[in-house]
């Protein structure tokens, strides 16, 4: 007994050791991480390769060339679409305002009952001139900031240049990798490790490779929907919506929002809202019933509010990474708790039947005998506690 829970004391102690270690160095482990996402993505194609009867290098040049081509031609095809989409915003941006101040703030004054001067545009001008001395002078010492601080662009080409390294060295060595971990676990929790490391790995897949392809197609079938539409930025909101969505409703609201002032602004009727409205309705029934089913499965079991609790509490604890680790690390976690769950079920802790108290015994006794029978027995039934000075209470 002891020698087990001196062995549970070291595990815990290292799995806190590493987990400060993370903390610590989460600035330096973001191209690693990124790194070890696309080697993630690309194992098992290079295993199909390999079992072909390629070498391991071979087959993972070969991945790690379609890799390459795909990002290049995902940022020839979308750098320009985000620049001209951008560009036809800023060329729109003056529409947006007009409307903001002369038709969306006035009916929210009316139908809310609001001060006159609650958004009034010449205080808020006024404000904004009054302070803009200072505003000038922050942005003067964060370009200040920035302009002298080559080392941070440094450190960026730096991470560029590292995460396609690190993923072909991650990726030409993924199984020597793991046989290595496998190897030096301590034999006693290796079969557990094993065990819950193919669950996860189960769980990763169905998120990291269905999450993609899931904020893939919504992102082309809202962009496409709203250009059908009409709707000059209609590109721009589509992308914008496919990438949030894998925060539950994030990608909706927000795509849903910036579409219906979009259609606004540049229709002025009611029409163009209404079809802005089947669009995403149709794309919540095509996420809900075809593509998370299809694509992600109900493997990863993670609930809306815990996702929107993992991703704020990953970015406030590591940043960035943590953001972009955050679901995954969330849907390992559900497979721990999982295995932490079933193990507290069989343990003596849940199924040890509570002691026979004879008091709560004598009530079940009594409110178990039928009507009529020793009526007036409730009240009397449960013995009456020691007299504090010893005797028997009157």
């Amino acid at each position: 007994m002891t020698h087990d829970l001196s062995r549970r004391w070291q595990l815990l102690a290292i799995v806190l050791v590493i987990g400060f270690l993370v903390w610590l160095l989460a600035p330096v482990l973001m191209p690693f991480a990124i790194a070890g996402m696309l080697a993630y993505l690309g194992d098992p194609l290079a295993d199909r390769l390999e079992r072909r009867g390629m070498n391991r290098t071979l087959a993972v040049s070969i991945v790690f060339f379609v890799l390459v081509l795909l990002l290049i031609g995902a940022l020839l095809l979308l750098v320009p679409l985000i620049y001209h989409q951008v560009e036809n915003l800023i060329r729109n941006l003056p529409h947006y305002v007009d409307w903001a101040q002369n038709v969306a703030l006035p009916w929210l004054q009316h139908k809310l009952n609001l001060d006159p001067d609650a958004f009034d545009t010449g205080r808020l001008m006024a404000a904004i001139r009054a302070h803009i001395g200072s505003i000038g002078a922050v942005a003067t010492s964060v370009l200040g900031t920035v302009s002298r601080s080559s080392l941070g662009a440094v450190m960026w080409l730096t991470n560029l240049v590292l995460i396609p390294v690190v993923s072909f060295y991650l990726l030409r060595d993924w199984d020597h990798l793991i046989a290595y971990i496998d190897r030096v676990l301590p034999r006693s929790v290796q079969p557990t490790v094993v065990h819950l490391a193919r669950e996860s790995d189960a769980v990763l897949g169905a998120f990291v490779r269905g999450q993609l392809l899931v904020m893939l197609g919504l992102g082309i079938y809202y962009g496409g929907s709203l250009t059908l539409v009409g709707l000059s930025v209609g590109p721009l909101i589509g992308m914008v919506a496919g990438l949030l969505s894998f925060v539950p409703y994030l990608g909706f609201m927000v795509g849903f929002g910036a579409a219906i002032i979009a259609a606004l602004v540049q229709y002025g009727d009611w029409t163009h809202p209404l079809v802005v409205c089947g669009v995403f309705v149709v794309g919540q029934l095509l996420e809900g019933y075809v593509l998370v089913p299809k694509l992600v499965g109900d493997k990863i079991g993670l609930h809306p509010v815990a996702v929107i609790f993992a991703v704020l509490a990953g970015g406030y604890l590591f940043g960035f990474l943590g953001v972009l680790l955050a679901l995954p690390a969330a849907s390992v976690i559900m497979v721990l708790l999982r295995y932490l769950l079933e193990r507290y079920r069989l343990s003596d802790l849940y199924t040890e039947a509570g002691p026979d108290d004879p008091v709560i015994a004598e009530v079940n006794v009594t409110l178990d005998t039928p009507a009529g029978e020793g009526k007036g027995q409730a009240s009397t039934s449960v013995a009456a506690p020691p007299h504090p000075d010893g005797g028997a209470s009157p």
